[in-house]
């Protein structure tokens, strides 16, 4: 079951939020940032909102959309920029219902499509992606701090 991440059920949430964080190797990982941070998305955020999914009363898995425009098509895009799985449950289905269901929801809410990016080395998420109906680029990704 897949239900928008709110105040009722943030702190269920969390620790796969830290899982996934640690897994992309992130310093300085603050739970009280991630709670106020991912707090603000919900279903009524313009921005975005983020996604939680249950195997009966068990989260075992998240995904965070984001709204933003893309000049090349001269339309507002969806960008899935967290996926994430406990790792027991990967390959059962988790990941392609949250996709399909920020699909759904960023046709929704005006998107021309979904779009993401993930490390090359990330094997199982790129086996997920491959067997979906999508289409992928190589692409140089820079960051620049500030």
């Amino acid at each position: 079951m897949i239900e928008v991440v709110n105040a009722n059920n943030i702190e269920q949430v969390l620790p796969l939020v830290r899982a996934y964080q640690q897994f992309y190797q992130v310093a300085d990982i603050c739970d009280d940032n991630n709670r106020a941070f991912f707090s603000q998305f919900g279903d009524t955020n313009p921005s975005g909102c983020q996604f939680l999914c249950r195997d009966g009363d068990k989260v075992v898995g998240f995904a965070t959309v984001y709204f933003t425009f893309t000049s090349t098509l001269a339309k507002k895009v969806a960008v899935l920029n967290d996926l994430y799985t406990l790792e027991e449950c990967r390959g059962k289905g988790v990941g392609r219902a949250l996709i399909e269901h920020c699909r759904q929801f960023a046709g929704e809410a005006g998107a021309a499509r979904l779009q993401w990016v993930t490390a090359t080395d990330n094997t199982t998420a790129k086996k997920l992606y491959d067997s979906l109906d999508t289409a992928s680029r190589d692409w140089t990704f820079y960051t620049y701090n500030t």
